[in-house]
């Protein structure tokens, strides 16, 4: 982690497929706006893995990559993975899902908002107040026991889904506090716990610890719904979301129908959050059958960065950082909504290159 206090270290893994090349653009962006602002500097710590790592070395997240992004100020982290390289198991590379567990990042922050001319497939003129966001736990749920499921005898696979009060409980505290900072700011300040507590005991459990911690909340509107009712809901009335924590699993699905809705996973960004650590990354994947032909949308990958800003922000109490994090959305809303620069993704034309050109001049 860096000595001065204005002075912050971002581990940099530029992963497989397009990876590298919504990265470098990025963290073009970010120099420009440390130098512009002048009350921070970044410095970026490369770093090995992902799965053509795994392929040519046999380690998909070596052990030195994990501590230096560990003594990191914050992580970045690009598309990681390809379809044709996978464990012995069948699975693919996941050092996403590694670093989560290793670093114990509970809180996955995936935002789901209406961009003027994203390409949101709602026609319903009410889509324009779409602004929620999915609160994922990222250690547990099946996700836990990832590298211990069987398949016996070649009948029958098992899994072990699991669920702790120790996690729940901090998830569910983040998730409240997420709330009330938005409430701050307009919005309903509402968490809605998404499960499926009517069938299982492990989500009644879940469920119960949620209402546990809502009473430390007074100020806080909390309800639940099933999984179901909410995919369903997250389709007919988007725009009455306001924050929705659920497990990791669903949070996984649902985060990606929140993409949807938005447009493309070209404008998804994430987050996953822990007590001292977060990784910040797109959500969509490595799309190596794009990769080499500058046509991959860059946008998830800037707004992933102007979160990790945001959050460093908060973190160091600096008004700067969070100023520039406010400035690259801005610049991005402006982008799409002039409609002159966007991929292929979202029914343009426009190159890699092109689209985050227009970003920057928006920045300027």
């Amino acid at each position: 982690m860096s000595s001065r206090s204005n002075s912050f270290t971002i581990a940099v893994f530029e992963g497989d497929g397009i990876g590298p090349e919504i990265t470098r653009p990025t963290l073009e962006l970010l120099e420009t706006v440390a130098r512009r602002s002048g009350a921070f500097d970044l410095t970026f710590d490369m770093l090995p893995a992902g799965a053509g790592h795994f392929r040519d070395t046999g380690a998909a997240l070596p052990a030195e990559s994990l501590d230096r992004a560990r003594a990191a100020d914050a992580i970045l982290l690009s598309a990681i993975g390809l379809h044709d390289v996978r464990y012995d198991d069948g699975t693919e590379i996941r050092p996403q899902v590694d670093l989560r567990i290793e670093l114990g990042l509970y809180a996955g922050v995936r935002p789901v908002r209406f961009f003027p001319g994203g390409g949101c497939p709602l026609a319903d003129p009410r889509a324009k107040d779409i602004d929620f966001v999915l609160v994922r736990e990222s250690t547990e749920g099946l996700f836990a026991h990832m590298h211990d499921g069987q398949v016996i005898d070649d009948r029958t696979a098992i899994e072990t889904f699991r669920i702790t009060r120790e996690t729940s409980e901090k998830l569910f505290d983040f998730a409240f506090g997420l709330a009330r900072r938005r409430g701050a700011n307009g919005r309903r300040a509402r968490v809605t716990c998404v499960d499926k507590a009517n069938i299982f005991r492990s989500f009644w459990f879940f469920r119960s610890i949620f209402r546990e911690r809502a009473a430390a909340f007074p100020d806080i509107e909390a309800d639940a719904a099933y999984v179901d009712a909410m995919a369903m809901w997250m389709v007919q009335r988007p725009w009455d979301l306001d924050v929705l924590v659920t497990e990791n699993m669903f949070g996984d699905i649902l985060s990606d129908l929140g993409a949807g809705i938005m447009g493309s996973l070209g404008l998804a960004p994430s987050a996953d959050i822990g007590d001292e650590h977060a990784v910040f990354q797109p959500c969509h994947g490595s799309a190596p059958d794009i990769a080499g032909e500058n046509a991959a949308n860059p946008i998830a990958m800037i707004l992933s960065a102007a979160m990790m800003l945001d959050w460093l922000g908060n973190k160091h109490d600096s008004g700067a950082m969070r100023e520039a994090a406010a400035g690259i959305e801005a610049a991005v809303d402006a982008t799409l909504a002039a409609r002159t620069a966007v991929t292929r993704d979202l029914g343009g034309t426009a190159s890699t290159g092109q689209s985050f050109q227009a970003v920057m001049d928006r920045l300027r």
